[in-house]
């Protein structure tokens, strides 16, 4: 039961900690690419 739950939680996290670093990465990426293109 325990291991269930905690399961469902790591998943939960996987998922929250993609989502929430998803638009970093594409902010990155696109700091990334004017500072190459400005150079």
């Amino acid at each position: 039961m325990l291991s269930a739950i905690a399961d469902v939680f790591r998943a939960i996290g996987s998922t929250l900690a993609s989502v929430v670093t998803l638009p970093f990465r594409a902010l990155a990426r696109l700091f990334g690419g004017a500072s190459r293109g400005a150079r």
